[in-house]
């Protein structure tokens, strides 16, 4: 994990993030089109790069818009990528995106959630899940992580938990390891602690068990089966946003399809309030 202490120069900066991807000197300064020789000068602290240079540099290691931001600053220059409140007007055509999917998707749970992984907003069938949660993992800002994986949560509920806890970890190990987030390591290093049990190495189970991980949910005498998919802001230009995803699951059999719609065709106006409390 890069150290994120106050004061760091740019050029230890760059050479961390240049380790973490596993890229040489010379690897990084063929993608970026700078000299090795520079490039040298630059990590040590013997030249001073631009702000143009740090934002290519930046760009080849795959960066964070805020980690840039803090490298600029490192560099003696003003940061590149604004952040926004996501109540900010400058954010309302992204509101609007992200409403229109969750509305969209109902019948079927779908959430917004930020960087950490904290609910930010919700559609209504989102209280499938959270319906029965204790007041201490719904209160703000709510992990769904945690809230997911808990003993007190829907672990308890998810019939495979042991193959979608192992997912779940080892999406947010990946995470982490791309930002160098250090709350997202301590999550990480939270979740492992929790009991659920340890998946077979040799793939078992349906025929959708073999294509991909589903989440196999009971509720009552009903067992729901679902997949998910994440939908993320493709050009994202500011920090708020480059950490949003849509999580949203769809019904992977008849039953389930059936279930959900008859759940929403009993409740219609029913509305999720947990969602107000992300970030």
């Amino acid at each position: 994990m890069i150290s994120t202490r106050p004061g760091r120069p740019v050029g230890e900066l760059l050479r961390d993030w240049r380790r973490t991807r596993g890229m040489s000197q010379l690897d990084l300064s063929i993608e970026a089109g700078v000299s090795t020789r520079h490039l040298s000068f630059v990590e040590t602290g013997r030249s001073r790069p631009s702000p143009d240079l740090i934002l290519r540099l930046a760009e080849h290691l795959e960066m964070p818009l805020a980690e840039r931001n803090t490298m600029l600053l490192a560099g003696g220059y003003a940061p590149a990528y604004p952040r926004h409140e996501l109540s900010d007007p400058e954010l309302a055509p992204v509101r609007a995106a992200v409403r229109q999917i969750l509305d969209g998707h109902h019948p079927y749970p779908a959430l917004l959630v930020d960087q950490h992984w904290h609910l930010v907003d919700a559609n209504p069938a989102v209280a499938l899940f959270t319906m029965d949660a204790p007041s201490h993992l719904l209160t703000p800002p709510i992990n769904v992580l945690r809230l997911s994986l808990h003993p007190d949560g829907l672990a308890p509920r998810i019939v495979n938990l042991a193959e979608w806890r192992a997912h779940l970890l080892k999406r947010l190990h990946q995470q982490a390891t791309s930002t160098n987030d250090p709350i997202l390591y301590d999550l990480h290093e939270e979740l492992r602690g929790y009991p659920g049990g340890d998946v077979a190495t040799t793939p078992v189970g349906d025929a959708l068990s073999r294509v991909l991980v589903p989440l196999r949910y009971r509720r009552g005498d009903q067992e729901l089966s679902f997949v998910s998919t994440t939908t993320l802001f493709g050009t994202p230009r500011d920090v708020t946003v480059a950490g949003l995803a849509v999580e949203a699951f769809f019904p992977a059999d008849p039953a389930t399809t059936q279930a959900l719609r008859a759940r929403a065709d009993r409740d219609p106006a029913a509305r999720h309030s947990a969602g107000a409390g992300g970030g």
